[in-house]
């Protein structure tokens, strides 16, 4: 495993769409364990490939809950909605007002292909909206609703 370099708000990559991961091999399973290993040693909740420079669906989270790798995330249900503050990684220093919804359901793929889903609500659901939006290009700051 390694720390791989995060991207910041000025790179390009941050607002382009991620492609869809077709095959779990061994590069892509590394990609997520490097990925793991930055996110906390950058002490955050979650990280998406893009936020490394790779355009690549793949999301990990943790917020205390235990470890989650997500490939191929995508929002099935949405419910309720919740106002709290966000930040990112690729946006040291920034944090603001956020509405996102009290619970969602999401399918995935794990690291051995099979599909599965998840259910979040509060810190959990956030994380995977947040993560979920970098896949298309979109950062918290385009739906932040006031700054901090």
């Amino acid at each position: 495993m390694a720390v791989r370099q995060i991207r910041y708000l000025e790179d390009p990559i941050l607002r382009k769409k991620s492609r869809e991961i077709t095959d779990i091999n061994d590069r892509i399973k590394t990609l997520l364990d490097d990925m793991v290993e930055t996110m906390y040693k950058s002490e955050g909740v979650g990280l998406a490939a893009p936020q490394v420079g790779i355009l690549r669906k793949a999301v990990v989270i943790d917020v205390g809950e235990g470890l989650l790798k997500l490939v191929n995330p995508e929002i099935l249900e949405v419910e309720g909605e919740n106002i709290d503050f966000e930040g990112c990684l690729s946006i040291p220093g920034s944090s603001g007002k956020v509405i996102r919804p009290e619970r969602v359901k999401v399918k995935y793929l794990d690291i051995d292909g099979n599909e599965k889903i998840i259910e979040g609500t509060g810190l959990l659901a956030r994380a995977l909206c947040h993560e979920i939006d970098h896949l298309d290009g979109i950062l918290f700051i385009d739906k932040m609703i006031e700054e901090e």
